[in-house]
């Protein structure tokens, strides 16, 4: 959890206090003789020294706080925490009020701030009143009221840390999730939301416990198989909006895949690979590129298991690729076309070279390497839930620092801020963290293969 900041406690020097008290003292002292006013001072030297010591001690206090600057900040931090947790409760409370608005902008801002903080404390105590105002709102709110507290419902999760609490929350929301998500006559947004929510909770806090793991992933499937070819070869014609739930489904699903212990997953690249492939003439761009990414994802999980693995109709499937790697149609957006464009020449070259473009990115002074197709289906599901926040919480929420194998968050002081790691060495670090983590997952995998 993130701890307050703290300043570099000042050193005193009671030598050298004493001995320019003592100077004052004697100064003192010596102007009263002089003066002849000694008596009407009304104090004898000792009692002058006696209050100088006094005033400069306390002059010696209060340049020393200001030299920590710890009283100060400690002060200002602990005011504005009592502020935030003050508007946090009243948004709590808005959650339970009888106007749809005050419910929506209590969600809002709830949503906001578990985005932009790490509040593991504060939402502890209190988890069980938020999950009873969010189940009232997945059951009996608006549209919109329902999509957000589903967002909500996540993001409390990735507070949480995915512990008991988080799990305790799931179970008691999955069914929610679940009928929601396959009621046809819901809207779309509402079960787009449900759908992220179910792939990513389930995720963060049931990842060891292989029903959840199997009941979540087959829900998923049954939502974006639907858009799976005809019996005849040919694509169904999507209904209005279904696409866009099919590529969040297919999205969650992709995420739990890199779950799956060795024999669940061969399964299911036998099983989707083959129809994945078709789905790449869809006329949804968004679609076409989940799809591109998650046969990426399938093909980098089946090398793992297989180093010799290669995908069925590998000709033909090289062939699409480069094809939407250079699509120039002019009726399609131009943003959707350089879009499509740089996605599919990575999945294009991965496919052909198992070649990925890694990418870096910088949070304070560390920074994680994204270097294959796991890593980046893993950062772009909390990418797209805490938005800007996602850095903000991959340098202090100890989930995320786990999930990337960062470790413990860091505590630094000014000398470690202005030191700098090498890149080479920053890339080893997480590269080897990473790398170890992947490896006692493959052990869990061994162990759950007879429960799947």
């Amino acid at each position: 959890m993130p701890r307050s900041k703290k300043g570099k406690r000042g050193s005193s020097k009671p030598g050298s206090l004493r001995q320019e008290v003592l100077q004052l003292s004697a100064k003192a002292s010596l102007k009263g003789i002089k003066n002849g006013v000694k008596g009407e001072l009304g104090a004898s030297d000792d009692e002058l020294t006696s209050d100088i010591l006094s005033h400069c001690s306390s002059a010696s206090e209060s340049t020393s706080v200001l030299e920590e600057g710890t009283g100060g900040e400690q002060v200002d931090e602990q005011t504005a925490q009592e502020e935030t947790e003050d508007k946090l409760k009243q948004c709590i409370d808005n959650l339970m009020d009888k106007s749809t608005k005050t419910r929506l902008a209590g969600l809002e801002s709830l949503r906001q701030a578990f985005c932009s903080r790490v509040l593991y404390d504060f939402l502890t105590e209190r988890r069980l009143t938020i999950s009873d105002c969010l189940e009232r709102s997945l059951k009996k709110g608006s549209v919109e009221e329902q999509a957000a507290a589903a967002t909500v419902f996540t993001l409390l999760c990735i507070q949480l840390g995915g512990g008991d609490e988080a799990e305790e929350g799931f179970k008691l929301l999955r069914p929610i999730f679940t009928a929601i998500l396959i009621d046809s006559s819901a809207s779309i947004a509402a079960r787009q939301s449900c759908a992220r929510a179910l792939g990513l909770c389930c995720y963060v806090s049931t990842a060891e416990e292989g029903e959840d793991l199997i009941k979540s992933l087959a829900l998923l499937e049954s939502v974006f198989m639907s858009s799976y070819p005809n019996r005849d070869g040919t694509l169904p014609t999507p209904k209005p909006g279904s696409l866009g739930l099919h590529s969040a489904a297919l999205q969650a699903w992709s995420l739990l895949v890199t779950l799956c212990p060795t024999s669940r997953l061969t399964v299911l690249l036998d099983l989707h690979l083959p129809k994945l492939q078709a789905c790449l003439q869809s006329s949804d761009v968004n679609y076409r590129i989940a799809v591109g990414e998650t046969i990426a994802l399938l093909v980098e999980l089946g090398r793992d298991i297989d180093e010799e693995f290669e995908v069925e109709n590998n000709e033909g499937l090289s062939q699409c690729l480069k094809s939407l790697a250079t699509d120039g149609n002019k009726h399609r957006a131009k943003n959707d076309r350089r879009k499509q464009r740089s996605i599919f020449r990575e999945v294009l070259h991965y496919i052909e070279n198992e070649d990925f473009t890694e990418e870096k990115i910088r949070f304070g002074v560390e920074s994680v390497y994204i270097d294959s197709w796991m890593r980046r289906r893993i950062y772009d599901a909390f990418k797209e839930i805490l938005e800007s926040g996602v850095r903000h919480h991959l340098q202090f929420n100890p989930l995320l620092r786990d999930i990337f194998g960062l470790g413990a968050p860091l505590i630094l002081d000014a000398t470690v801020k202005g030191s700098k790691i090498s890149r080479f060495e920053k890339h080893l670090f997480n590269s080897a963290a990473f790398k170890a983590r992947t490896k006692q997952r493959n052990k869990v995998r061994d162990k759950r293969a007879d429960v799947m």
